[in-house]
């Protein structure tokens, strides 16, 4: 018999010895604890060395730490009727411990979900060209939507970016004559406005010739000294209009005189 109430009494330390460990809990520095007390909300705990009194009390560990989270591949319609696929990177960590585990359940997987629906709702009111072309106002939007929304969770929403915009093959094709046929207007548009500069300065170059009549011969005998300069076998000799006439009319005179 004393044999067997030592023996009881063994198991009793034991089982009492277990229970006195299994009251201290050790959470890491980016780590909470959010005890109920008989079902009900008591406190957040941590981190450090904490008591959790078992039976009584229950613990559900939360991480403070930012997590980063892929958004998967959504479907878009943009305002202007084209189909892309959108990817996305979604960055947040939790600030309230009580909101995340008692507001919502499974707070990562709600997060998950909202980050998809708002990213399909805030890309499909944009064209395509505003999404190749804003992607930061894009994530900006995103991000504050998905803040407001999730605060009630206790879930601060830090960043969101999106990855990658996939175009089908027929989309990227006409995407590339569109930018090549922008190309050609600018160039037209450049070549134009050079020549219409050109035609500027030579008017400007014409009436400051034509006040100084020297200013003409001196530019007549610097077009010639340039085509001299040229080594080809024929050579052309610019002769003015004016000079012709000029010399035309002191022939037709030379015989009047005579008479």
């Amino acid at each position: 018999m004393m044999f067997d109430f030592d023996f009881g009494l063994g198991i009793v330390a034991i089982v009492v010895i277990a229970l006195i460990i299994s009251t201290f809990r050790i959470l890491r520095e980016y780590e909470r604890g959010v005890i109920f007390m008989l079902g009900r909300f008591w406190k957040v705990k941590g981190p450090g060395l904490i008591i959790v009194i078992p039976g009584i009390q229950q613990m559900v560990k939360v991480d403070l730490r930012v997590v980063t989270m892929d958004v998967p591949s959504q479907d878009v319609i943009s305002r202007d009727n084209v189909s892309v696929k959108v990817n996305a990177v979604l960055y947040f960590r939790v600030i309230d411990p009580e909101k995340a585990i008692i507001q919502v359940e499974h707070y990562f997987e709600a997060t998950s979900q909202l980050a998809q629906t708002t990213l399909r709702a805030v890309l499909g009111k944009h064209e395509l060209d505003e999404m190749l072309s804003e992607r930061e106002k894009l994530n900006n939007d995103v991000q504050e939507i998905l803040d407001s929304q999730t605060d009630a969770w206790g879930i601060k929403v830090a960043n969101v970016e999106i990855k990658h915009i996939d175009l089908n093959d027929t989309m990227v094709r006409a995407i590339a004559r569109q930018a090549e046929a922008e190309r050609e207007r600018r160039a037209k548009v450049i070549h134009a406005d050079g020549e219409k500069q050109a035609a500027q300065a030579l008017m400007e170059a014409a009436e400051m010739l034509s006040r100084e009549p020297a200013a003409m011969q001196l530019r007549y005998l610097q077009t010639l000294t340039q085509v001299a300069g040229d080594k080809s076998s024929t050579l052309v000799f610019p002769v003015p209009v004016d000079l012709l006439s000029s010399l035309m009319g002191g022939k037709s005179a030379k015989p009047e005189a005579g008479k």
